[in-house]
């Protein structure tokens, strides 16, 4: 299943299915809350047709202060009303005193913030009643790191025993401008955990920096990482983002093509031989 984000620019043409053509949707809880009146209309009739996924960004497992429970009951309710089949969050942290800073900043890589951390993911999943697929994410400098990124990432969802979502534009751009090996690297993360995979475009600034937009084309060395990540897990939904630069659906529905291709490639032969 191949899926891609709800925005209110193309909601129409992806509930029409006539110039994007998705098996699934997925939704911000946080922008989607309580929406009423036309855009609660639209989405009322977007998840009466496709299954739902959701992928938060406040919940901020990294923080030193206390989860917000009022925020999660609220969450859980979103989760519940529109029958959401994966909810994933991000492995870093968003907040600190109450204040919310609008960014995924990296939490450091350390025996203690892995079990900061994953008690904390222990604790939302108990709240919420359901698993959740903590996420990959793309930093632009490590912070007092005491092991590697794959190491960290293992430890934590093994020690929350929680689910993990694979962002495969996220390990590019990692490699790229920390300068390790993308394919070394997810061969060393849980991948038995995956459930779920994100890919994206970025933009590239500077000869030795990337930067994570989700507004460009998936590029050829991504989609070919993609192509060898698939061969090594078993089939989840994959998920295309697009945050901005929204002008071009054509040139939207062509990469849900191309990830439909590549995934049918490898899923579909494998596992109806098996």
């Amino acid at each position: 299943m191949i899926g891609l984000g709800f925005r209110r620019d193309f909601s129409e043409e992806l509930i029409r299915g006539d110039r994007l053509k998705a098996d699934f949707i997925e939704f911000a809880p946080e922008n989607w809350m309580g929406v009423g009146g036309y855009w609660g209309r639209i989405v009322k009739e977007a998840i009466e047709k496709f299954p739902v996924h959701a992928h938060g960004l406040s919940l901020s497992v990294g923080s030193p202060g206390e989860l917000d429970y009022d925020f999660l009951a609220k969450l859980k309710t979103f989760l519940d009303d529109f029958g959401v089949q994966v909810f994933s969050e991000h492995l870093s942290f968003a907040k600190a005193a109450n204040a919310h800073v609008y960014d995924l900043l990296p939490i450091p890589f350390r025996e203690d913030a892995v079990k900061h951390v994953a008690k904390r993911i222990r604790q939302v999943q108990d709240f919420l009643e359901r698993r959740i697929a903590i996420e990959n994410v793309s930093y632009y400098t490590p912070v007092a790191a005491e092991m590697d990124e794959a190491t960290f990432i293992r430890s934590v969802v093994e020690e929350a025993d929680c689910d993990l979502l694979l962002d495969v534009n996220n390990v590019y751009v990692n490699a790229f401008n920390h300068g390790y090996d993308a394919k070394e690297f997810i061969s060393r993360i849980p991948l038995e955990r995956v459930v779920y995979i994100h890919m994206a475009g970025h933009e590239q600034i500077q000869p030795d920096l990337i930067i994570d937009t989700h507004g460009q084309p998936i590029i050829d060395p991504v989609y070919e990482l993609f192509d060898w990540t698939v061969q090594r897990i078993k089939p989840v939904p994959v998920l295309l983002e697009r945050d901005f630069n929204y002008d071009d659906l054509d040139q939207i529905q062509d990469e849900l093509i191309n990830l439909k291709n590549i995934t049918k490639k490898h899923w579909e032969v494998e596992y109806a031989e098996a």
